[in-house]
């Protein structure tokens, strides 16, 4: 057995999803690998975020729909505590 074999998990760099350069990062908006050529920067806010050319043309270069949902999301979990906090409140009497 003198020939090599390769072991697995040495998959190398991320490649770009739009033209297989290696990738610099991920989209800020839907995560996929994008090489410098292949992204936009955003607009309006304190630091710069890379935002790929398909997110770009759906949604523009803004995150106001991110920020949005996050806002969505923490709004979610204080109501749920409210509620259990309520329900809590409602049992100990």
């Amino acid at each position: 057995m003198s020939e090599l074999r390769t072991h697995g998990g040495d998959e190398g760099p991320a490649r770009c999803a739009f033209c297989a350069a290696e990738a610099a990062g991920p989209c800020a908006s839907c995560l996929t690998p994008v090489c410098g050529s292949c992204c936009t920067l955003t607009e309006g806010t304190s630091r710069p975020w890379a935002i790929c050319l398909e997110c770009d043309r759906k949604k523009g270069r803004s995150l106001a729909a991110s920020w949005a949902r996050f806002g969505a999301f923490l709004l979610g979990i204080l109501a749920a505590l409210g509620l259990a906090v309520a329900a809590l409140h409602a049992f100990a009497r």
